[in-house]
C-alpha cells in the first residue's frame, strides 16, 4: 500500500497556525481501491478547507499497517507536521493477523501518549472484528478501544464502520475495503466527535 502524501501537505507554517490535522491509518483511510481522491480523508480535507482559517489535513495512512507500524512512524510525523488534531485508525490489520492484544493495547496508548505530549488532541478510532472470530476475542478487541481511550482521556468513535460493515452492497469485490459509496458515511461516523476536537473556528 501507498501512502497519501498529497493530501494537505503542511510543515511548520501550518503548525504555527495551528491548524494542521494528522490522520494515522491503514487502509481503510489510505483509498485503498478507490478513485484517488474519494476517500472519506479527503472528504474531510474539503470539508475543513472551507474553514476560515482553513485546517490542512495531513493523510500518513498506509494499506496493511498495523498499530506497530504506525508507533514506530508517529514521532516523525508529529515532529514533522506539529498537528493540532491526530486521528488514529489503526487496529483492524492486527487483529487480521492474529496479533497479541496486550501488544495492540499498548501500541494505541503510546501513540495517544506521543501525540497528546507533542499538544495534539486525539481521536480514536475503534474497530470490530467479524463474529466469526469468537465472542471472546471479539468482545475483547472491542475492548481494546475503550480502555486505552478511558485511560487516556480521549474521545473514541466505538466502530468507524458503523452503518457500513452489515450492508456488503457497500464493499468492493474483496469485501473487506468499503468503496466510494461508504466513504460519505465513514465521514459522518468520524464528524460529531472529531468536530467537537476542532472546535468552531
Amino acid at each position: 500500500g501507498a501512502s497519501l502524501p498529497g493530501l494537505g501537505r503542511a510543515g511548520p507554517a501550518g503548525a504555527a497556525a495551528g491548524r494542521t490535522l494528522l490522520v494515522l491509518g491503514d487502509s481503510l483511510s489510505a483509498e485503498y481501491g478507490l478513485r484517488r481522491g474519494s476517500g472519506w480523508v479527503e472528504l474531510l480535507s474539503r470539508r475543513l478547507s472551507g474553514r476560515r482559517p482553513p485546517w490542512q489535513v495531513v493523510n500518513a495512512s498506509i494499506s496493511g499497517e498495523t498499530t506497530a507500524g504506525g508507533r514506530t512512524r508517529i514521532a516523525t510525523l508529529l515532529e514533522r507536521h506539529r498537528p493540532a488534531v491526530v486521528v488514529i485508525e489503526l487496529g483492524g490489520n492486527d487483529a487480521l493477523r492474529g496479533l497479541d492484544l496486550g501488544a495492540t493495547e499498548a501500541n494505541l496508548a503510546a501513540m495517544t501518549r506521543a501525540a497528546r505530549q507533542a499538544g495534539a488532541r486525539v481521536l480514536l478510532l475503534g474497530m470490530q472484528v467479524p463474529p466469526n472470530y469468537g465472542k471472546a476475542y471479539t468482545d475483547a478487541f472491542a475492548q481494546v478501544f475503550r480502555d486505552v481511550a478511558k485511560a487516556h482521556q480521549a474521545p473514541l468513535v466505538p466502530f468507524f464502520l458503523d452503518g457500513v460493515a452489515e450492508d456488503m452492497s457497500l464493499f468492493q469485490p474483496d469485501r473487506i475495503h468499503p468503496n466510494a459509496q461508504a466513504q460519505p458515511r465513514m465521514l459522518e461516523n468520524v464528524w460529531p466527535a472529531l468536530r467537537k476536537l476542532i472546535g468552531k473556528g
